[in-house]
């Protein structure tokens, strides 16, 4: 039976998780795949957007009519561009102009205002603007690579929705992949999965120009 939302936000998580079979082969171990591009904006950012905008609203530092303001080069943007608009948001995304067009027009289409910093200044430049923007109009910054509820969300609802699909085919997480941005996926549904499977081995993946672990542990 088919089931009417109220909300483009209540079609965010419970995403399906499917078994590879024709990619993987006989002799390996069984994978599956967390389908996040299922989530109305597109990612798995769209769980973490929702999160951090409730959070805010449950402490009394946002409420919609305000406005929003998020230093972002992605999909966190969109995400919280789509929030925002379901809710009455008015929202600002500082990007670096060396991200995508594609990224912009999805952001401008959910009626985000877009403020682009100079590319040279990479993502410490469009924080910069940001907290600008905060400490002179006093708008709310969710500020994801900060933000608590980035991996708690994760931990509380990804994590097990993980588990309760694998439970019902008898099957524990051997092992978890995921790649890694600001950490908040890996490390929430890490603890989630943990705590279910002690056992179970935590990967992250990181792209080789951009590998920000290496960086951090040569520091």
């Amino acid at each position: 039976m088919s089931t009417i939302y109220n909300s483009v936000t209540e079609l965010i998580g419970n995403t399906p998780l499917l078994k590879l079979n024709r990619v993987v082969p006989d002799d390996a171990a069984d994978v599956y795949v967390k389908l996040k591009f299922e989530n109305p904006a597109g990612s798995i950012k769209d769980r973490i957007a929702l999160a951090m905008i409730e959070k805010a609203e449950r402490e009394g530092n946002s409420k919609p009519g305000g406005t929003i303001v998020e230093p972002t080069s992605g999909n966190t943007g969109i995400g919280l561009a789509m929030v925002a608009a379901a809710k009455g948001y008015h929202i600002i995304i500082v990007m670096p102009e060396t991200m995508s067009v594609e990224r912009r027009k999805l952001m401008k289409g959910y009626g985000a205002e877009l403020i682009l910093t100079p590319g040279a200044d990479g993502m410490k430049g469009s924080i910069a603007k940001a907290e600008e923007l905060v400490k002179e109009k006093g708008y709310f910054m969710p500020m994801q690579f900060e933000n608590t509820e980035n991996p708690n969300i994760h931990e509380l609802t990804t994590g097990p929705e993980i588990i309760a699909a694998m439970n019902g085919i008898s099957k524990s997480v051997d092992a978890f992949v995921a790649g890694v941005g600001t950490g908040g996926t890996l490390s929430g549904i890490g603890h989630a999965l943990r705590r279910e499977n002690p056992s179970t081995k935590i990967f992250a993946l990181e792209p080789t120009e951009s590998p920000l672990l290496k960086r951090w542990k040569n520091k």
